[in-house]
This record gives C-alpha cells, structure tokens and sequence, in this order.
C-alpha cells in the first residue's frame, strides 16, 4: 500500500501527463481486446456440444471438389459399413415459407435424419426432438430454434403441440432447441437455421441414380480414434460405394474423407483473424513504445531527485519498485478504460460484422476476455516500466546531483534508448502502414473487376414455390410465364428474367459435364456452374455477346438444344476454335443424356466475389429440359426456386413495391426474399475485403497517431533540454530558420532510421500478407515508396511543432534562465 500512495502522488501531481498515458494505454489495450473477443468467440470457444473435439463431417470429395457431400442412396451405407464412428446423422439445408402471420416470409433450417440430435448430444429446451419412427413414418412435425420461439411465438411455454405452417403444409412443433444451439454450423446470422424438420427421404432421392451430392454426414468419432483413421475408414467406404455405382455413374471416381466439424466453420477465417490479432498486437506495441518513452522522459527529467535520494540512503530496489507501481497503476486505469472501449464497440460493431465472419453469436465480453484484458494490463505496465527504473537505478550520482534539472539531456545511454524506442515505434508502424496500404491496393483492384454485367438499375429477389401449391410442372411452368409476363408489362421495365441463380447470390447448380468428340478415357470429372434461363435473361442482367447469338422464344422443347458458353469455357474447351456448333452434355461420357449445340459466347460473369477466378460457366433455356432430363422430357425445367431479375428505367429501390405487388397478384402467400438492388447484393459479396481493409486501415492509421506522439514527445524533450545550446547559437548569429531545420533534421534521422527498419520488416511479413490480397504484390514498390514518404512526412510534421517553439525563443531569456 505505501508504493501504491508513493506511485499515485507524482501522478496526482501531473494529471495532463497521466491521462495521456491512460488514454495512449486503453487505445492499445481497448482495440486488442475487441480483436481478441473475436479470436477467442470464432476460434478458440468451444462448440456448444458434448465433446466437441470428437464431432466430425464425412463424406465424399468429387472429383475436383474439395466439399465433403454424400447421396442420399450412400447413408445407409456410412450408417453401416463405417467403423470408426460411434454415431452419425445426415442432413440437408433448405428453406421455407412461413405463413401465418401478417406476411409470409423465408425461414432457413434443415432436415435431419433423427440421428443427428443424438449425434450432438444436445437435448431441447422444451419438449423433444423427433424420433426415427417419425422420420421413417414422414410426419410432420418440427422443433424450432430459441430465436424463432423468442420473436414469432414470445417464449409461449405451452408451445408443445402448436402448429407452424411451412410451405403450406402444417407441422406440428415437437420442440424447442436451447439459445446455444447453432446447426448446421454456418457462418454469420442471415444463413442460420430456424427449425429443424425430419430427413424422411423421397424415392426419387434415394434412387442409386440421383446423382446428386447435396446430403452431409455429421458424426461422432469412437474413443481413441484420430481424424486420420477415420479418413482412411471413410475412404474405405467410399470405394465400396463406388464399386456399386450404376452404369451411367461408373465413370465418376470419388474419396472419402473426414473433416473436424470446427474445422469446417473455422478453417476459412482463422487465417484472417491470426492477420488481424497480429496487426492489432502491432498497435498494442506501438503504444507500449509511446508509453515508456514518455516515462523514460519523465525518468530523466526527475533524475536529480532520484540522485539525490540514492545519496541519502535510499534503496535502489525501492525506487525500482515505485517506477513499477506508477507503471501498474497506469496501465491498470488504461487496461480497465480500454475494456470499457471494447465492449462498447463490440456491442456496436457485432451487429454490423460481415455474413463470413463464423459464430457471431458468440461473440463478446466474457470472463476469459476480461481476464485477457487485464494480463496484458499488467504485462504492459511491467514493461513499459523497466525503462525508466533501469534509468533511474542506473543513475551517476555526482553527475546528476551537478545538474539543476534545466539543461542536459540525460546520459548517452538514455539518449541511445529514447530514440530507439521511437525508431521501433517509427518502424513498427511502418510495417502496418504498408500492409494497409497494400490491402487498400488490393481492394482498389478489386473494385476495378469487370462483373460481366451491368448491376445498375437492376432489382433482384429470390423465391422458393411450395410443393403443396405446385407438385406440377405445369404450375411451376404457369407461375414462371406469369412473373415474366406482368413484369415485363409494366411502364418502367427494361428486360425481366429468372434463373437458378444469379451472380454474387451463391448457390445454383453446378455439374460436371462432356465435350463431344473428347476422350472417354481421358476424361475427369470438373464442375462448372449450369444456369438455367427464361425470359429476357441476358439483356435483364446486361450480359453483352462476344459471339453468335442469345436465346429466344424460339428456343423451346421441340427445337434443336442449344446452350450459351462463357468466354472461360470457350477458350478452356475449344482453344483456338470458335465453339459456335460445338456441342455439350451434362454429367460424365457414360450418361445418355443428348447433346447441345453452342449457339452463343459471353463474357465470363462471375457467379462468386470479383476477387474470385472466373470459371468455367454454361446457360441453357429451362424451355428445354432434355439438357438436364433425357430425351423425350417435354415443358419446362422445375425452377421451382429461383431469382427475378429486373431491369427498369427507374432506380431499382422505386421498383421493389411493384415487384412485390406483382408477384402477389399471381401468389399472394408467396415470399419473396430479400428483394433488393443488385449493388446490394454485390457489397454483401464483396464485405469480406471490405471488412479486412477496413480494419488494417484503422489499424495503421492509429499506429501512425502514437508514432506521431512518440516523435513529438521525443523531439519536444529534445528541444527543451537543448534550449542554452539553441540560445547560444541564436546570439552568435544563427537564424531561426536554422533552428527549425537543426530540430527537423534529429526527428527526420530518427524518422529514416524507423523507415529503413520498417521495410525490412515489411519485406518479412510479405509471404503472410500476399495470401489476402488480390491483384496487387506484397512488396509492390509503390506501396513501399507511399509508405516510407507518409512516415516522413509525418514525422516532419511532429516536429514541426517543436521545430518553431524553439526557434521563437528569446535568446536572453533562455540564456538568462539558464
């Protein structure tokens, strides 16, 4: 208690000095446990399961796809045949129309074999989950997530037996999970699922034939088996279900495989958060640098006092401690401010984190954030302590008691450590100065994409047709004509089209496929989107042509199959031909499937973010189902979930009422979701880059602010000690221009030898730093140029002030003083 009354004194005595201390302190601290909330909310929480180290994902890698997926025919094999796994479940995501209330609206979930609960090993808030004689039996019931038993149904504890509407069919609500509960495990808070209902598979999905990989397997591994066993048990089944694939799959080779189910929701964004932590550390540092340069500075200027006690007696260890507590003192006030700092930003950044971002959720202040606040408290305090305590107990006592504490800066090796404090402030935040810089580049670049269409004045919105409402094609078929047509009517409009999908929404359909005329026994299974079009769908979407032609109304089920490539498939499958005539099926060689003939070339579009490859891409009109069905098929392809794509004359928010108006006169039930500009859908794509630039700007912009202080605090004490020696120079005729120039010139060597250091570091980080960025290289001498030129002039800039201070002195009052 008596070194904590000792280290509150002085810092009562100089409150402007301690509060900048507090406040440089909680900056640091405050941004590095925010960062950390998400470090330790995304990555290190654990899964809210039992034993979540032993839940994994099985399945099959197909051909070039790196997505572990199974058919629906290939369960009960896992179920059966694996051995590594004490239990599993399979699932699909999905969505539905909820009605029942005002409006209709979409709601994510999932179908689940009974299994996966079990699986979990998580029970329900309320009620029970569904059995497997449920599932079996195709019943229709459901348990819903805590957030929709919350806000649709307002925590009514007799929900049990209720009955929710979905996609027009009525279920009845069996249970209801726990506020934790999260599954499938996806990232963000748009995508998570509501309601849970039984897996009760078709025959038409569990045909040997289906072909289609869309089913997931989640399981729980035996005691004592490692991931990798698993793998090599999976991939053992995986070879049993390819022996037993039917003619027209024979020719498709796949390998199964395990992936840890924290693995599948982290395994993308631990890379960028260790990025982020590690920048944000950078600033930590930056303003640990700042700190025990302002305490050196004090140390110095109370050297005389120090001196003094030593001579009388004084213990060294007991001024070393007195140094230290101060140091705790402030740190703590500064770690307490700043945990104070990030939760406030937490609680208004978390809602407005981008949808890639995993376990939102999860994300805040709990015990071992607040305990990792203040250990890094109390590690900075120590730290920033030990330069002036080594300072003060390495004092020369005749040397200091000389002094009058108006003049001499201190002894050499105090100089020496001031400045290379500042030189590794200068230098740390050079590294992060050019990281942000090149991240800005990247981003640039980004932004500079050619699409392959033209977003403005185009509205999109999604739909998903209820099964109960349209089991036929002719329904389905109605429904399309009529949203093309009544649209396509109204005074404003341009071009209207559907599709499966649309670019920068995600999903839609992508298959393998064969060139004619290519080897059957060279061929290898490769993925390409398919998407399928109706209506004026390239002009809606302005998709210009490079070559032949578009579709039109002519091209239905009783003309000639025809497709459309994009400029990647062309060049990839016909290099130095014109595909025009060419033809094309989809799935592998052994399908009878019939050909289509390549009418058309466009520009490659990109299905996916701009600062991703563009691929390989086919359209084909949904009037001509024999491409996806066989031959003989008549009518339309089921789109039966798909998107609007609008284009008006009007800006696309003043056309979002008639779309909806419009689509309601066909279905008034019908939810559209989302309904919004097309630029919103590409800002959503491209918020990942966004979020990264954003950050690391931040990042650097408040490494350069604590540079900045640290060169002023540094070329200020400088100045003032130096005050007989400039006084001296003005009497003997010095102009005050040399002055200025005399103090620019030491914060300009200090800035250089930071610069030249920070290079050096910034060519060390480029390896780590290349793997964010898009279009631009990590050690692009222009962003090295910027960034050294910034930090000079920065530091010209922090010493400008001190520069012209001493320059307007009065040469006979300093002297006078002195």
């Amino acid at each position: 208690m008596r070194d904590l009354r000792l280290a509150l004194r002085p810092l009562r005595k100089a409150p402007g000095f301690s509060l900048t201390i507090v406040l440089t302190l909680a900056l640091g601290i405050g941004a590095t446990t925010a960062i950390f909330s998400l470090v330790e909310g995304a990555l290190l929480r654990p899964l809210p399961f039992r034993d979540p180290q032993r839940l994994v994902l099985l399945g099959d890698h197909l051909g070039d796809s790196q997505q572990l997926g199974v058919t629906a025919s290939e369960v009960a094999t896992y179920e059966h045949a694996a051995q590594a796994f004490f239990s599993m479940g399979a699932y699909v995501t999905t969505s539905w129309e909820l009605s029942g209330g005002p409006l209709s609206e979409s709601v994510n979930g999932a179908r689940l074999t009974a299994s996966v609960f079990p699986v979990l090993d998580i029970a329900p808030t309320l009620g029970r989950v569904f059995t497997q004689q449920e599932d079996d039996a195709h019943a229709p019931v459901a348990v819903i997530s805590y957030g929709l038993w919350l806000n649709r149904f307002h925590r009514d504890l007799h929900i049990e037996g209720a009955t929710i509407t979905l996609d027009r069919r009525n279920y009845t609500i069996v249970g209801v999970m726990p506020r934790s509960f999260e599954f499938p495990l996806l990232p963000g808070r748009v995508g998570q699922a509501q309601l849970w209902v039984p897996m009760s598979f078709t025959a038409d999905e569990l045909s040997p034939s289906a072909g289609a990989w869309g089913t997931h397997l989640v399981a729980r591994l035996k005691d004592g088996v490692t991931v990798q066993q698993a793998a090599h048990d999976a991939n053992r089944v995986a070879q049993q279900v390819m022996r037993d694939f039917p003619p027209e799959l024979a020719a498709i080779r796949i390998r199964g495989d395990v992936l840890p189910l924290r693995e599948s929701i982290v395994a993308g964004v631990r890379p960028l958060l260790r990025t982020l932590f590690l920048a944000v550390c950078i600033v930590l540092l930056i303003a640990c640098a700042n700190v025990a340069t302002l305490l050196l500075v004090r140390a110095i200027r109370r050297r005389r006092e120090h001196a003094v006690r030593l001579a009388l007696g004084a213990n060294a260890g007991t001024i070393l401690r007195e140094c230290v507590s101060e140091g705790l003192v402030l740190s703590l006030a500064g770690g307490l401010l700043g945990l104070a700092l990030a939760a406030l930003a937490l609680r208004a950044a978390v809602p407005l984190l981008p949808e890639f971002m995993p376990r939102i959720d999860a994300i805040s202040i709990n015990a071992s954030v607040a305990g990792f606040a203040l250990l890094i408290a109390v590690l900075t305090g120590v730290l920033c302590s030990l330069a002036p305590a080594w300072a003060a107990v390495r004092a020369n006592l005749l040397e200091d008691l000389k002094e009058d504490g108006r003049s001499g800066t201190g002894s050499l090796r105090q100089t020496w450590l001031r400045s290379s404090l500042v030189v590794a402030e200068i230098a740390i935040a050079t590294v992060l100065l050019t990281v942000s810089l090149a991240f800005l580049r990247s981003y640039q670049q980004m932004l500079a994409v050619d699409p392959g269409f033209r977003p403005d004045h185009l509205l999109i919105a999604g739909y998903k047709l209820p099964g109960q409402q349209y089991a036929s094609e002719s329904s389905i078929a109605t429904f399309n004509r009529e949203v093309v047509g009544r649209l396509a009517s109204q005074p404003a409009t341009v071009a209207v089209g559907l599709a499966n999908t649309l670019p920068d929404t995600g999903g839609g359909g992508r298959g393998g496929f064969t060139i004619e005329g290519a080897s059957i026994a060279g061929w290898k299974l490769r993925f390409a989107p398919f998407i399928e079009t109706y209506g004026d769908y390239f002009r809606a979407l302005g998709i210009s042509l490079i070559a032949g032609r578009h579709f039109t109304v002519r091209d239905r089920s009783d003309a000639p199959l025809v497709c459309i490539v994009d400029q990647s498939m062309a060049e990839q499958e016909w290099p130095g031909q014109s595909p025009i005539g060419k033809r094309l099926h989809i799935g592998n060689p052994k399908r009878t499937l019939p050909w289509a003939t390549v009418i058309g070339v466009v520009p490659d579009v990109r299905i996916d973010a701009p600062d991703q490859p563009a691929g390989e891409q086919w359209y084909f009109p949904i009037e001509q189902p024999e491409i996806l069905e066989g031959t003989g098929v008549t009518g339309m392809v089921d789109l039966s979930t798909g998107w609007i794509a609008l284009r008006s004359m009007l800006p696309p928010e003043q056309m979002i009422r008639t779309m909806r108006s419009v689509v309601a006169g066909i279905d008034p039930r019908l939810a559209l979701d989302p309904v919004r500009p097309m630029a919103d859908a590409i800002s959503a794509v491209e918020a990942p880059r966004r979020f990264n630039t954003s950050l690391i700007t931040a990042f650097a912009l408040a490494a350069l602010l604590l540079a900045a202080m640290g060169i002023y605090a540094v070329i200020a004490f400088i100045a003032s000690q130096r005050t007989q020696e400039i006084a001296v120079r003005m009497a003997l005729g010095a102009q005050r221009g040399n002055i200025v120039r005399l103090v620019l010139g030491s914060g300009a060597k200090i800035a250089a030898a930071g610069c030249a250091l920070g290079i050096l570091g910034s060519l060390c980080v480029s390896r780590l730093v290349g793997a964010f960025l898009f279009g631009v290289s990590a050690t692009n001498p222009i962003v090295y140029v910027a960034s050294v030129v910034l930090m000079l002039v920065l530091a010209l800039l922090a010493s400008a002030l001190p520069a012209l201070r001493a320059a307007a002195a009065d040469p006979a009052q300093a002297l006078r003083s002195e």
